[in-house]
């Protein structure tokens, strides 16, 4: 199957399973425009004017930061594919030589990512109410305290130095929306803490494992940018 056919399974939600209700899923999930493809209306872009649909020119297919909001809401948006995460990461790909087979498949990832997801999986999307929820608090305000920014100057070196087409808009337009998404992290804790099912020690505890995991995740790509065959030599 290839990323339309995949694309057309499900459109996932951002959320963790233990999200305190509708309105605070919706609340939080608004921000989400990349998961599933559909275009943020009625917020401003860069240099004014409105977004434009994804898909049009440029080589991120116009799904970059100058074209798709980072603020707004999906209500009454337009669904494109080319908006998906995925296809937007296989546009990224194509610079690299990468196709749909050679990305998102578990078989590629090492050891130390495969935790990482793991424990996303056991914790972000635990039903224990508290365990998603600290997890989620954990891992979302890690994002946004410069995850991102920390992969794109490195990989504006690399579009620099060795693949001048390479599009960063998966990546750029991530780090813009985490400054809203830090903001709605923040209103979700407020609703967990106000909640008759909280309990602060079950929720510190799933946040700061998670917070190993992302440690073990990061350390892991440190070594590999130390050590450029390190895929190889995990692999062997």
């Amino acid at each position: 199957a290839g990323a339309r056919a995949a694309g057309g399974g499900g459109q996932p939600r951002d959320l963790p399973v233990g999200a305190s209700g509708a309105q605070t899923a919706g609340d939080s999930g608004q921000p989400r425009v990349g998961a599933t493809g559909t275009r943020a209306l009625g917020a401003p872009v860069a240099g004014g004017g409105h977004p434009r649909e994804p898909g049009g020119a440029g080589a991120d297919g116009g799904s970059d930061p100058a074209f798709i909001a980072a603020t707004g809401t999906v209500d009454g948006g337009t669904f494109r594919f080319q908006a998906a995460h995925f296809e937007w990461l296989l546009r990224f790909g194509a610079a690299l030589g990468l196709g749909f087979a050679d990305m998102g498949k578990r078989r590629h990832g090492d050891p130390d990512t495969l935790f990482f997801c793991d424990e996303l999986f056991r914790l972000y999307g635990s039903a224990d109410y508290n365990e998603a929820m600290g997890a989620s608090f954990a891992v979302e305000n890690w994002a946004a305290a410069g995850f991102w920014k920390e992969l794109i100057r490195g990989l504006e070196r690399i579009k620099a130095e060795q693949v001048p087409a390479l599009p960063l808009g998966f990546f750029t337009w991530h780090d813009q929306l985490e400054e809203n998404h830090r903001e709605h992290v923040w209103h979700e804790l407020r609703a967990c803490y106000d909640s008759p099912r909280f309990k602060d020690e079950a929720f510190i505890a799933a946040g700061v494992t998670m917070l190993d995991a992302v440690k073990t995740f990061w350390d892991g790509l440190h070594r590999m940018r130390t050590r450029p065959s390190g895929r190889e030599t995990a692999a062997a």
